[in-house]
Order: structure tokens, then C-alpha cells, then sequence
């Protein structure tokens, strides 16, 4: 069994940082990519960035050039450094966590709320 345990969200005036972390435990082996996905309120869930094992990442056009992701392995920790926030950022934000390219899990989500 894997678990994800998102933290990090809460509330930002607009143009502040938030720096998301996933925690991921239980058996971990062949990570395939992570990722981070949001849902505003009312809207579909959407990817914001992903990074795959080889460190390759890709982000939404939206968040390009603001927000970041990385990695810590030897954690198996995800992270998500968003600067210059606005408030069509808020969001639950979820981390993905893919295994084999198959096995797929998802943490409980995160509010952050972009509001002055």
C-alpha cells in the first residue's frame, strides 16, 4: 500500500509564496513520474506540473515561469514552489504518484487560497 500526505497549502495574499510538499510511504519501487494537480472550486481537476523519474518536468501554461517542482528521492518527497500567486491559483492541490506506469495514487489534497 502507498500513502501521500500532502502539506504545505493555506491562505496567501496575491503575489506571495507557497512551497507544497507529498510525502510518500508504504512500497515505493519503479516511480514512474509524480505530479501535482489542482481543482479550483466549481472546475475540473487540472494538471499544474509533473516530473518524471528522469528528472524531465513539464508545467501548465499558466504557472510556467512561477511555480516549480522538484524532487527529493532519497525522501521520496514531491515539491511544489509557487511564487508570484494569484488568486485563480486557488485550489486543492493534489500530488499523483505513478508507479510501473500503471499503479497510480493520489494524497488527500491541500487547500490554498490566493485572496487578499
Amino acid at each position: 500500500q502507498v500513502h501521500l500526505v500532502e502539506s504545505g497549502g493555506g491562505l496567501v495574499q496575491p503575489g506571495g509564496s507557497l512551497k507544497l510538499s507529498c510525502a510518500a510511504s508504504g512500497s515505493i519501487f519503479s516511480i514512474s513520474a509524480m505530479g501535482w494537480y489542482r481543482q479550483p472550486p466549481g472546475k475540473q481537476r487540472e494538471l499544474v506540473a509533473t516530473i518524471t523519474s528522469g528528472g524531465t518536468t513539464n508545467y501548465a501554461d499558466s504557472v510556467k515561469g512561477r511555480f516549480t517542482i522538484s524532487r527529493d528521492s532519497a525522501k521520496n518527497t514531491l515539491y511544489l514552489q509557487m511564487n508570484s500567486l494569484k488568486p485563480e491559483d486557488t485550489a486543492v492541490y493534489y500530488c499523483r504518484l505513478l508507479l510501473s506506469t500503471i499503479w497510480e495514487y493520489w494524497g488527500q489534497g491541500t487547500q490554498v487560497t490566493v485572496s487578499s
